[in-house]
């Protein structure tokens, strides 16, 4: 049954008369009725609710409101008597609908990983700067050498609003090229982005890291680390960076920066403000604005968080749930699932913080599927499954008990597909790690790497984590050998595992040395 006996799922399915939906949440009801989740790790000042560490809650409290979820608590009468009436009749409607749960492998994954598949060693440990290193890390060739480097940071919270409060480069063999900031005044874990990216933002071929420090968005030159700009921003519009392009120059030559969850800001390459957007559509923002060119006119369209935002900035479209109250928290992340001609052959995949929902969407903002009761964070697609006709996606659960921690498999049509549950499966990616054209899953707390059956296939090998309280861990992909194939990248707050992907194929298309443009943890 899903995530649990007595655990309602909702799935809705808009024009096509195939869903349904039970229940409706009681007073100080949770709106997924499961069990409450232990907090993962100890609570720092200000940590967030939507990365595995608890944070101030979100609007004013309600009577009964949880601080991890922004939904409400579970009353012991409703997570009692009333679990098992309910778990009676979900599995009467699971019976007459068909959906009781994964249809393709439900693969539970906890532990230590002893033998259970190879051990795949890293072609590089790089241990991080000891004092102007942290968890945040992006790569990309920095000084033109050819080879790419790394960018750690550190970042300064309060009250959960953070900016970057250092920078390093460093080379694979783990030499520093150059320093930046303030080492005495930040840290190195996080529990959000940092904004910190590496951009050709002239367009020159040659790259600079672009950073947010408090009051200023900061441009270094890439080879040596020296501030070229400092263009002034609102002090609190340091919580992420995002490049785009909104003038159609035919590369992104424009910045986004926000707060964390209530307004963004618009600049060109001189920092001339082009626009700015509070509660966009109404809603808080999302964690990273997404850049995408929905009608095909060269210029981008901003998810902003529920809303679309046309390229100036005005609201095109507000998401609409029809499933969920989708005020109570705001829009995780955003992910293209397939492009098309116009904007409705797109399709987009939100989940939805709080409200505990996943929805697909059009590039009309109409609502085609929506799959509710869960708090589905992060969204990777790719293809996956070999007989099924791709692309599929994956999304963590989060805000769930250490060793009760699942990736969803879903496919375009939202059907559940497969779950593979792991001590923490918040942090994870899609690779084609095997050279057969398909995508495996990569989970970066237990190293697992795992294929359509939901089989570990292999693990990355890595100190062991020790438990809930031990840091998070995040994986990014990109080529760091510069044989144009991706690999695999683990990080911890002291050093960075790069994993040579061996068999991986190219893929199609132009392709750069380092991770992926406008990094997210989202």
């Amino acid at each position: 049954m899903g995530e649990g006996f007595g655990l309602v799922r909702m799935r809705v399915r808009f024009g096509r008369d195939r869903g349904w939906a039970v229940g409706k949440p009681q007073k100080g009801g949770s709106a997924c009725w499961g069990t409450r989740a232990k907090p993962q790790g100890k609570p720092q000042k200000g940590d967030s609710p939507c990365s595995g560490t608890r944070a101030k809650p979100q609007g004013k409290p309600q009577k009964g409101d949880s601080p991890c979820s922004g939904t409400r608590e579970d009353s012991p009468l409703f997570a009692g008597w009333w679990r098992g009436v309910l778990g009676c009749v979900l599995l009467l409607v699971a019976a007459y609908t068909g959906d009781g749960g994964p249809t393709l492998f439900d693969t539970v994954d906890t532990g230590a990983p002893g033998e259970k598949a190879p051990l795949i060693r890293p072609w590089r440990v790089v241990g991080l700067d000891a004092e102007y290193g942290g968890l945040w890390v992006v790569a990309g060739d920095v000084d033109g050498d050819g080879a790419v480097e790394i960018v750690s940071a550190e970042n300064f919270n309060e009250g959960d609003v953070h900016y970057t409060s250092t920078a390093v480069a460093q080379r694979l063999d783990g030499t520093v090229l150059w320093r930046w900031g303030d080492p005495d005044i930040g840290r190195k874990k996080w529990h959000h982005d940092v904004a910190c990216q590496i951009h050709d933002w002239d367009g020159d071929g040659r790259n600079e890291v672009v950073l947010c420090t408090k009051g200023h968005l900061v441009e270094l030159d890439g080879a040596t680390g020296q501030e070229r700009r400092r263009l002034p921003i609102p002090d609190d519009a340091t919580d992420c960076l995002v490049f785009c392009d909104l003038s159609g120059a035919g590369r992104p030559t424009d910045v986004l920066v926000k707060t964390r969850y209530t307004q963004i800001w618009a600049y060109n390459r001189r920092g001339t403000l082009l626009w700015t957007v509070k509660h966009p559509g109404g809603y808080r923002t999302a964690h990273q604005p997404r850049p995408i060119d929905i009608d095909g006119d060269g210029r981008d369209e901003i998810m902003a968080g529920y809303a679309l935002l046309n390229p100036y900035g005005a609201v095109r479209w507000v998401f609409q749930s029809k499933a969920v109250d989708q005020r109570r928290g705001h829009l995780d992340c955003a992910r293209v699932v397939r492009r098309g001609e116009t904007p409705e052959d797109f399709r987009l995949v939100l989940t939805c913080c709080g409200a505990d929902n996943i929805a697909c969407v059009d590039g009309n903002g109409t609502v085609l599927w929506e799959v509710s009761g869960h708090h589905f964070e992060s969204a990777d697609v790719g293809h996956v499954v070999p007989d099924r006709p791709g692309p599929q996606i994956v999304v963590d659960i989060d805000h769930r008990p250490y060793g009760q921690s699942p990736l969803w498999l879903l496919d375009e049509q939202g059907n559940h597909l497969g779950r593979i549950v792991t001590d923490y499966s918040r942090h994870h990616a899609l690779l084609d790690w095997t050279g057969d054209g398909l995508a495996e899953i990569l989970v970066a707390h237990n190293g697992g790497l795992y294929n359509h059956r939901g089989k570990r296939i292999g693990t990355f090998r890595l100190p062991a984590p020790k438990g809930p309280d031990a840091f998070e861990r995040s994986i990014l992909t990109g080529d760091m050998t510069g044989d144009g194939v991706p690999d695999a990248i683990i990080t911890t707050p002291e050093r960075i595992y790069i994993y040579k992907n061996e068999k991986g194929r190219k893929p199609a298309g132009p392709t750069t040395l380092g991770t992926e443009f406008n990094f997210t943890l989202y």
